[in-house]
């Protein structure tokens, strides 16, 4: 046997199980197909990665916050903004349009009073644009008072409605000034009837009217008339005993004195102001209120006498 060879014979030809057994070598056994070798270690999460997804939960629980933070920030903007264009829209007052153009209106409102009148009964009711004022031509006008186009910016009519009133008085109704400033021969006849759509409102332009600004010294009594706390029969005895140089009522109550007593002289009427410029809770105006609406056409623009006054142009309807 030769050194440094191996021990197998020249012809030696291993056969398969003996080329088996070699290649398995010592302590292996053969894998069947269904044997699956698993890894603990792999198999069961470390300290380390459960730790690193609680932080990946609480980053994510963080980042929801601030965009939901974010989101409702965007809605509170859009709402701001939303509500400062509608702020925007209704300040005008309707009564910042040309004579022509309010009778326009006040005819599309006696529409939805008068729902059964034909077209030309309904024409029989309208006031003519020659009767119906605002102020609209005298609004380049100026002095300490202002120009008497503010008046028609609702927020500054509401702050400073004394001002607003004497602006009106003394620029675009000047016969209404001086007559303000007079007495009536007459008891329970007003030269100014002043229509507003609630009580409270009646409270507060009945103080404004009282202002010695408005009337002088000389001037008569300013009526304050409105159906809460007061009965009609009150209202009646008060007129008939006091000289009126305004009435200040509530539509309701000022159709009944008008159709159901005679304490409430027209004799010496001139203007009706329509207050206009104020609006209740709802932003609806007084002809924008259903039933103040039916209140002022129905039974106090309707009224034969009155009615009668405007169409003669003794009566001039004003819108404030």
């Amino acid at each position: 046997m030769n050194q440094g060879g191996d021990d197998l014979e020249d012809d030696f030809v291993p056969d398969e199980t003996v080329a088996l057994s070699d290649e398995e070598g010592p302590g292996y056994a053969q894998l069947d197909d269904e044997d699956v070798f698993v890894d603990d270690e792999a198999q069961s999460p470390s300290e380390d990665d459960e730790g690193e997804e609680t932080s990946n939960n609480a980053e994510s629980a963080i980042a929801a916050k601030k965009r939901k933070r974010r989101e409702k920030e965007k809605e509170k903007k859009a709402k701001r903004r939303k509500f400062a264009e509608t702020v925007e829209v209704v300040q005008a007052s309707v009564a910042a349009q040309p004579p022509h153009e309010l009778a326009e209106y006040l005819s599309s409102i006696q529409v939805k009073s008068f729902t059964k009148l034909s077209a030309i009964e309904l024409d029989d009711l309208r006031i003519p644009d020659s009767l119906i004022d605002s102020g609209y031509d005298s609004m380049d006008w100026s002095s300490d008072a202002g120009p008497i186009g503010r008046f028609y910016n609702e927020e500054w009519a509401l702050s400073s409605v004394v001002q607003a009133c004497l602006t009106l008085c003394y620029s675009a109704l000047p016969s209404l000034r001086v007559r303000l400033a007079q007495r009536s021969k007459t008891n329970g006849a007003p030269t100014l009837m002043y229509i507003a759509g609630a009580a409270l409102r009646v409270a507060d332009v009945t103080r404004i009217l009282k202002d010695r600004q408005l009337r002088g010294e000389k001037g008569g009594d300013v009526a304050k008339l409105f159906a809460k706390h007061f009965k009609l029969a009150q209202h009646v005895t008060f007129l008939k005993q006091t000289k009126v140089g305004v009435a200040v009522g509530t539509p309701g109550r000022l159709g009944k004195l008008l159709n159901e007593t005679d304490a409430l002289n027209l004799s010496a009427l001139t203007h009706i102001i329509l207050d206009i410029t104020h609006k209740d809770a709802k932003n609806r105006n007084l002809l924008e209120i259903p039933e103040t609406r039916d209140e002022v056409l129905r039974t106090v623009l309707n009224n034969d006498q009155l009615l009668k006054g405007i169409k003669d142009g003794k009566i001039q309807v004003v819108l404030f």
